[in-house]
Order: C-alpha cells, then structure tokens, then sequence
C-alpha cells in the first residue's frame, strides 16, 4: 500500500487517481501509523514552503517520514513534496527541510533571463543525467511532463537526476536511492507520468 501523505498542502485526489489508474492500492493519510505500515510513501505538496514543513513537524510527519526513509521505505515527493526533501529553502526567508537530499530551494526570480514568466506553468521535456534510475525506467531523453513551480531545487549533482531547459538549467528530478523528487507533476503528466508512478511501484 502506498501512503499519500496528507499535511494540508497536497494535490491529493488527483493523485489517487492516478494510482488507482494503474491498479496501485494507496491511501490518503495523515496517520503516522498508517505511514509506519505502509509499502511506500508519497508526499505531494503545493503552497508555501516554510508552512508546509511547519505543518509537517506539528503533526509528526516529519520525523516518521524521515525514519521510515532512512529504513529504505521508498519515497516518492512531488512539486512542493520535492522542495521539502532538501535541507532548506530561501522561500519568504530561511526555513529547514527534512534534508534527505542535499541542497537549497532557490527562486527562479533572478535566476531565469528577462521575460521568462514566472511560476514556470506548463509541458517541458526532460534531461536525464548519469545512471537513469528505476523510477525513470520507461522515459526516453526529451519526455515531456507538466510543471508549476516559482522555486527550483539545487541540487548536488551526485543527486541531479533530471534537468529541463527553461532559460537556464531548472532542476527537475532528484534522487538518492530510495528516495525520489520530481519538480514536475507524474500525475498530470500523461502516460509519462503514470509511467514514472508504475515504477515506483516496483521499488
């Protein structure tokens, strides 16, 4: 069974339904107990990121999140979820992450030229980088998925799995064996995406 982790800052039914799509069991939960019994975890997020993780840590998630992880449980974040897995963000200040992969979320604002809009909305297609892993099995180089993001992750590059090209280099996947983010939406990414969530199921 795979938990959705429910903080009050997720996408979670169209989630869900992607999951069911593909014949996965998963469960909407905020349940520490329900996340320790579970086979893997999913933490979707959207909003702002110093709330998100305060959310997180009033309602224990994130020490059960961290422990079930570093035990080898498959983890999965997206969008936000993904953000929160690094060790900070200068999102409306300075605020702590779970910090399972290395880095800081950055804004776009100053990174991106003149004129490209901001959030990044919509398709951009994938670069992968070193050793494809198993969750990005079955997407080619150049695979386009669905964004919607105004911060971006940077990442170590031992951990950078994927990039997209939007005016400069944007983060768009990381990873750390067990451990997955994804900047972009599989859930709104067509048969792409649902091909990226299958395999995360086989983790």
């Amino acid at each position: 069974m795979i938990a959705i982790i429910d903080y009050g800052a997720g996408n979670l039914f169209s989630l869900a339904s992607s999951l069911k799509h593909i014949g996965a069991e998963a469960e909407i939960t905020g349940d520490t107990e329900a996340i320790r019994k579970a086979d893997r975890m999913i933490l979707p997020g959207v909003g702002a990121f110093g709330d998100a993780a305060a959310e997180l840590a009033a309602r224990g998630l994130d020490k059960v999140i961290c422990e079930e992880a570093h035990a080898g449980k498959p983890l999965m974040g997206i969008c936000l979820g993904m953000q929160l897995l690094f060790e900070q963000s200068l999102e409306y200040g300075e605020h702590e992450g779970l910090g399972l992969i290395k880095g800081t979320v950055r804004p776009l604002q100053g990174y991106l030229p003149e004129g490209y809009k901001i959030p990044q909305i919509g398709w951009n297609s994938l670069e992968f980088h070193g050793e494809k892993h198993p969750v990005f099995r079955d997407v080619p180089d150049g695979a386009f998925v669905y964004f919607v993001h105004s911060y971006y992750g940077d990442a170590d590059v031992s951990q950078l799995a994927a990039t997209c090209d939007y005016g400069n280099t944007v983060t768009a996947a990381v990873t750390e064996g067990n451990v997955v983010g994804c900047q972009f939406h599989p859930e709104k990414s067509g048969e792409v995406g649902l091909s990226i969530l299958k395999a995360f199921c086989d983790l």
